[in-house]
């Protein structure tokens, strides 16, 4: 078969040859490295008991049924009130943010960061950021903290208030950081 040169076997002049490396741009993994971990909190007063699932849900919900929307939850992992790590999103540790392995915590790095959440985060109003940490999820998260840095060490930590102009995680990360013993290189701090 003889086609002109400016043709493909489909019949278009590059059109095919566009969509198809679109649809490769899809499928190629990011290769960005995991630069962050960013803390936040569920926003809910004391002692609300809500579950990773009910996050998760909530984030996956359509807007018009209440929820967020989102087609990816918000974080990787969640430390409910009694110190369990629940991960809502696999990972492999390796240092490179794949898209499978991306979390939608903050907008503009999501595609080099891991997002862990505790439950809790406002006062009993429900209006005002508040550190409601558990002993149990205080234990839960230094942990969480010094494992991850093991395995990246070369990561910084940050509160959600780093990226956003929010309250979240409700606590000042800088500073519990340090009061764990945190490397220094390996707190965030702004600009």
């Amino acid at each position: 078969m003889n086609l002109p040169a400016n043709k493909s076997i489909l019949g278009g002049t590059g059109a095919i040859a566009a969509v198809l490396g679109a649809i490769l741009l899809l499928f190629t993994p990011s290769d960005k490295s995991l630069e962050y971990l960013v803390i936040h909190c569920s926003a809910t007063k004391p002692g609300i008991s809500i579950t990773a699932d009910q996050i998760v849900a909530y984030h996956l919900r359509p807007v018009a049924k209440g929820g967020r929307g989102w087609t990816k939850p918000g974080y990787s992992d969640i430390i409910e009130l009694d110190g369990r790590v629940v991960n809502t999103r696999r990972y492999n540790d390796d240092g490179i943010v794949q898209p499978d392995e991306i979390t939608w915590g903050v907008k503009s790095i999501n595609d080099r960061a891991r997002h862990v959440c505790y439950v809790g985060g406002l006062d009993q109003t429900g209006k005002r950021p508040f550190d409601t940490r558990t002993p149990a999820q205080l234990q839960a998260l230094e942990k969480y903290v010094k494992d991850f840095l093991d395995k990246h060490p070369d990561a910084r930590v940050a509160g959600h208030y780093h990226f956003d102009n929010k309250g979240c995680p409700s606590f000042n990360v800088e500073l519990w950081l340090a009061s764990i013993g945190i490397n220094p290189k390996n707190i965030y701090k702004r600009g």
